[in-house]
């Protein structure tokens, strides 16, 4: 439900304070979460209660179940497809004058005068769980998709008036071509199950791509006339401010994409041409936070699983932007999140969102840097404690100093390989002694395509190929690799999906004695695999035999 409409209802109610009101909307525009959510989370009141004084106040009747509804054809069809979907509005009875509906937001009365005007009929409301009515909308008039070259046409074809931007006017990121592309272009990225969308100003065009997979496609690109009022568009929608072009800002949006809560990160940036714009999707549904499904090799897993079951010590993910370190860790967390363990996170910002686990979203800002909201978890009495990034040598030092004290503490680093961290640790100015006291094992990773399987098509490596992946024909033997031919599925790229390549430094006693000398990473990395490390390209190697992956990506990568 929309906040601006919800907390005045609830201030009116005397249900909220004004001051109440005010930290829920703070705690909204801060976290992203849907207000109803937060009002249950702070005991406040619950959503099956909120319909009920909606539907007291305002004399409607309420609706609490939906399901055993029988919606005709008939009753459908009163109601255009797109004007049903972009009011969230539901017919559930009617007759020859009248016609009720359940609006998806029950406050949001000016839906139904928008309903009056594209029907022709005389409307009446009942109220019922948002929750339901937008899985109904999305079964019997689908989901929000739109042939973007059919609205490419209709922003061409717009007039100016409707999209360029004199000045700052908020109708230009609020025509109704602009909201629906905007939209579309959200819909499609997280259909397409992308991690990021780029809104790239050029001098002569305007460019749109998706990162899938790690690889960045590019779309049909809008008129290059555009990018004012699409930025601008995305900056009212992530609550920022659209007159500020010239200082980079930071936002989120939150969305409901067919019946589901979607986050999206905004970055805005100013270049020589404009704005270039990053949304960042967090989409809980995609990312799978189960260890078990990371498809990490056996022996790491009993390893890690083994690791993060420790009483204390520091475990370590390394790898670089995008390789997914915070996955492993989220994974790690959701194997100890036990009743019996207490559990505290900081991170830059929160991600995804645990149950019962307690997450700090640091703030550079306001001074609750990693450092400082680590000095204030050891009196919180942890168990266990996730800090997101060690950055720098002061937050290096707590973690090691909670460690000695106690607790389990996991962390990310971004190094090339699993002995670099030593190293990289070493370079802040951690001591030795304490590094290797406190160590238990350090786990670089990599996220390499999948070759689809649709497509996938065998072939006999070549000499040279071998050559530059260290291998001879006789180790490969008959075993074919293999390459994406590119087919629908896929959409001609030849990848779907992503596969994990890891590499696990066990510090043992031959380890801790070289980190206590100071020993370079190549040294250290000798000695692992002296002692049984798999190495990454060993790893992607492996993967190559399986059929998971191509060549091109394992020597990209490793």
């Amino acid at each position: 439900m929309d906040a601006r409409f919800l907390l005045p209802f609830l201030e009116e109610q005397t249900i909220l304070s004004t001051e109440q009101a005010r930290e829920i909307s703070e705690e909204q525009n801060r976290t992203g979460k849907p207000v109803e959510a937060i009002l249950a989370n702070f005991g406040i009141i619950q959503l099956p209660q909120i319909l009920e004084k909606i539907s007291d106040s305002l004399g409607l009747p309420l609706i609490a179940d939906l399901t055993g509804l029988d919606l005709s054809p008939e009753l459908l069809a009163r109601i255009p497809p797109h004007t049903a979907r972009n009011l969230g509005a539901l017919p559930v009875a009617g007759d020859a004058t009248t016609l009720t509906v359940a609006l998806a937001d029950p406050l949001a009365t000016q839906a139904l005068e928008d309903l009056r005007f594209a029907t022709g009929m005389e409307i009446a409301q009942v109220v019922a769980p948002p929750d339901q009515i937008q899985p109904l909308l999305d079964k019997h008039y689908g989901s929000a998709e739109v042939n973007i070259d059919e609205l490419l046409t209709e922003l061409e074809n717009a007039p100016d008036s409707a999209l360029t931007a004199e000045g700052v006017d908020l109708s230009e990121a609020g025509s109704a071509p602009i909201i629906k592309y905007v939209n579309t272009i959200i819909a499609r990225a997280i259909h397409a199950k992308a991690s990021d969308i780029h809104f790239e100003p050029f001098e002569k065009e305007f460019k749109i791509r998706y990162r899938v997979d790690g690889a960045l496609y590019e779309m049909a690109p809008p008129p290059r006339r555009l990018a004012i009022p699409l930025t601008s568009r995305i900056k009212v929608m992530a609550n920022l401010n659209i007159a500020e072009r010239r200082v980079p800002q930071d936002g989120r949006i939150q969305t409901i994409l067919a019946g589901r809560q979607v986050d999206l990160r905004v970055s805005t940036l100013p270049t020589q041409y404009g704005e270039s714009v990053v949304l960042r999707i967090l989409d809980r549904t995609v990312v799978n936070l189960d260890l078990e499904k990371l498809g990490i090799p056996k022996h790491i897993f009993d390893y890690i699983c083994e690791t993060v079951e420790k009483p204390n010590g520091i475990f370590i993910v390394t790898g670089p932007t995008g390789s997914g370190k915070t996955t492993t860790l989220y994974s790690c967390l959701g194997r100890i999140n036990t009743i019996d363990t207490k559990i505290l996170t900081v991170e830059d910002p929160v991600e995804y969102e645990l149950e019962g686990i307690i997450q700090v979203p640091a703030n550079e800002a306001i001074g609750l840097t990693f450092a400082r909201a680590l000095r204030a978890f050891l009196r919180q009495d942890p168990d266990k404690i996730l800090v997101g990034e060690t950055r720098d040598l002061e937050t290096a030092q707590i973690a090691i100093q909670a460690s000695l004290t106690g607790h389990l503490v996991m962390t990310s680093l971004h190094t090339n390989d699993a002995a670099g961290a030593v190293t990289r640790l070493l370079d802040m100015g951690v001591e030795p002694f304490l590094m290797s006291a406190t160590m238990e094992g350090i786990l670089a990773q990599r996220l390499l395509r999948r070759v689809c399987k649709e497509c996938r098509t065998p072939f006999p490596p070549k000499e040279d190929v071998l050559a530059q992946l260290g291998m001879t024909a006789s180790e490969v033997g008959d075993r074919p690799f293999y390459f994406g031919k590119g087919c629908e599925i896929c959409n001609g790229t030849g990848y779907k999906g992503r596969v994990g390549i890891y590499e696990l430094l066990d510090i043992r006693e031959p380890i801790r004695q070289l980190i206590n000398e100071r020993a370079p990473s190549v040294v250290i990395r000798q000695k692992g695999i002296e002692l049984g490390m798999t190495t990454l390209r060993q790893d992607g190697i492996r993967n190559l035999l399986e059929g998971h992956t191509s060549i091109e990506e394992v020597l990209k990568y490793t």
